[in-house]
């Protein structure tokens, strides 16, 4: 390019050409300086000779291409820093005024409404990965294109041979392979739509967008055609959003697809927040199988006639899986052999009375038999299993050295005591360890809440006994609350007693407790007194 430059020592105006130097890495940018007068002289010369000579081709064009005369060369250094593509070649605008964007052809590609590109439209983007999006569910260029989904829910996808068997050795041993098939048009019956596009974005796109309604099946997809990067990060978004809620449909869906460390978390939540776990949508949903290994797991957490109402909530859905009517036979029938993996004997006497006894799903035998079991002192043989459950121990995180009473503290007025940690490893909050009188035996009724960001996630009302010692004293939640790690978390209690009670002292503002370690901080809930160094909440009671 070329452009009219002023020289300080010189009336004449020049033309400068602009010349990068690629060798420097464009480090620098050279100018020659040429005398305009000079210049014309020797082309005009040039060109009579060059009209006179007969000499080929190249020699003539490089005769045209005359170096000046005289000239000077000026370096204008520029910064050190590297550039990348996108900084040397900066995005163009196309001539219209509406630009099109790698994030809008993902829009429009995502319903498979393709536009035609633009004209050159390869130059709107300067790096490789951007221009490959662009080819993301594009029918631009297409060599082979897939019909997704179980039939009356499909839809047909474009794809681009080459870029899917560079992401995917399976579509690499499907177009490339010894055994390739020359097919235009592929089915896959057992993926959903939406699943198959976050794989086919992730392949073209390098772009992982998930989400909870589609993180199962898109794992599936990944898992399938051996897409490794794709289906952790899908197990990673499922173990971020694991709760009691979804924890058994996910532990049935990690055996599934073999992944060990899911399972794991799954069993954590499912001991842990066992009652709500089996009391959720999800359990319902789960194989026999995965039914099982639950009704069978020694550490879960929960009472056995929650288990017991959770297996004929199960086998009512099961029911209605293979066009059975709910009647009590018909769950018993689906149900089997895993009646027996529930605890009947172990049951509260109450709770088999208005409950086991009563459901129609026991025969009577059964029922007289689990009856005398309770009562007669010579125990008849069950077929059900009569040992309890060890369930999950819970430990106890106390954050005081030593604690003291004196004659005008610790008191109770309605003011709350309050407290914030924040763990290292996901814990399961079951409840709060707090002082007792220090005037003797007293009863207390304490309002227990635990709150993330001012968010509740678990209170109780409850009264507890204290015996006037300075030992600590449970107050427990209904369930307990699953904690994430590293992040803080607020415990509160208003007590309400007449009497004193003891305090803690020379508290501590981190304590390693088994495998946890668990930081504490003030906070500024607390209006009676409690804080780091001193007060009430001396315990943390959690499964972990």
């Amino acid at each position: 390019c070329s452009y009219q430059f002023g020289i300080s020592n010189c009336k004449e105006r020049h033309t400068v050409l602009m010349v990068d130097d690629k060798e420097k890495n464009m480090k620098c940018l050279t100018f020659f300086l040429m005398l305009p007068e000079t210049v014309k002289n020797r082309s005009k010369k040039s060109l009579k000779k060059a009209n006179n000579s007969s000499s080929s081709s190249s020699s003539s064009s490089s005769s045209s291409k005359l170096p000046p005369v005289c000239y000077e060369i000026i370096t204008l250094k520029t910064k050190k820093k590297k550039k990348m593509a996108a900084d040397i070649f900066p995005r163009k605008k196309p001539a219209n005024s509406s630009s099109t964007t790698v994030q809008q052809y993902h829009q429009q590609n995502l319903s498979n409404n393709n536009l035609i590109p633009a004209p050159n439209w390869q130059g709107l983007y300067p790096t490789i990965r951007e221009r490959n999006a662009v080819m993301f569910n594009n029918d631009l260029m297409a060599d082979v294109h897939f019909v997704v989904g179980p039939p009356g829910g499909t839809q047909r996808l474009p794809g681009h041979k080459y870029v899917l068997a560079v992401g995917s050795s399976v579509f690499h041993a499907m177009f490339y392979g010894e055994l390739a098939e020359d097919k235009d048009e592929i089915r896959i019956p057992d993926v959903e739509p939406a699943a198959f596009l976050a794989m086919l974005k992730y392949i073209y796109c390098d772009e992982i967008d998930l989400a909870a309604d589609t993180v199962l099946a898109t794992l599936y997809a990944a898992k399938k055609y051996i897409v490794p990067h794709l289906a952790r990060a899908c197990v990673n978004f499922l173990e971020t959003s694991l709760s009691a809620k979804n924890a058994c449909v996910l532990l049935s869906q990690s055996c599934l697809f073999e992944e060990p460390d899911l399972t794991q978390r799954c069993w954590e939540v499912i001991d842990a927040q066992a009652e709500l776990a089996l009391k959720s949508e999800g359990f319902c949903d789960i194989d026999f199988q995965t039914l099982e290994s639950i009704l069978r797991r020694e550490t879960l957490n929960a009472k056995e006639i929650v288990v017991f109402e959770a297996a004929l909530n199960w086998a009512e859905v099961e029911c209605q899986r293979q066009d059975l009517a709910s009647s009590i036979e018909n769950k018993r029938k689906v149900l089997g052999k895993a009646l027996y993996l529930i605890r009947i004997p172990t049951m509260a006497l109450d709770d088999f009375a208005n409950g086991a006894a009563q459901s129609g799903v026991l025969t009577l035998n059964e029922t007289n038999d689990i009856f005398l079991w309770y009562t007669a002192a010579k125990k008849p043989e069950l077929q059900f299993v009569s040992k309890a459950r060890k369930g999950l121990v819970p430990q106890r995180c106390h954050r005081f050295q030593s604690c003291a009473y004196r004659s005008n503290q610790w008191r109770y007025r309605g003011r709350c005591d309050s407290i914030q940690f924040a763990v290292d490893k996901r814990v399961f909050i079951a409840g709060f360890g707090l002082y007792g009188s220090s005037c003797g035996s007293a009863e207390y009724s304490a309002k227990i809440e635990l709150k993330r960001q001012g968010v509740v996630l678990g209170q109780n009302l409850s009264k507890y006994f204290s015996d006037g010692s300075s030992n600590t004293f449970p107050v427990w939640f209904e369930y307990p609350v699953q904690i994430e790690p590293d992040t803080f978390y607020t415990a509160s209690v208003i007590l309400d007693g007449n009497e004193l009670s003891y305090f803690g002292q020379e508290g501590m503002t981190e304590v390693q407790c088994g495998k946890v370690t668990v930081q504490f901080q003030c906070s500024s809930d607390s209006t009676n007194g409690t804080g780091v160094q001193g007060g009430q909440i001396p315990e943390l009671i959690f499964y972990a």
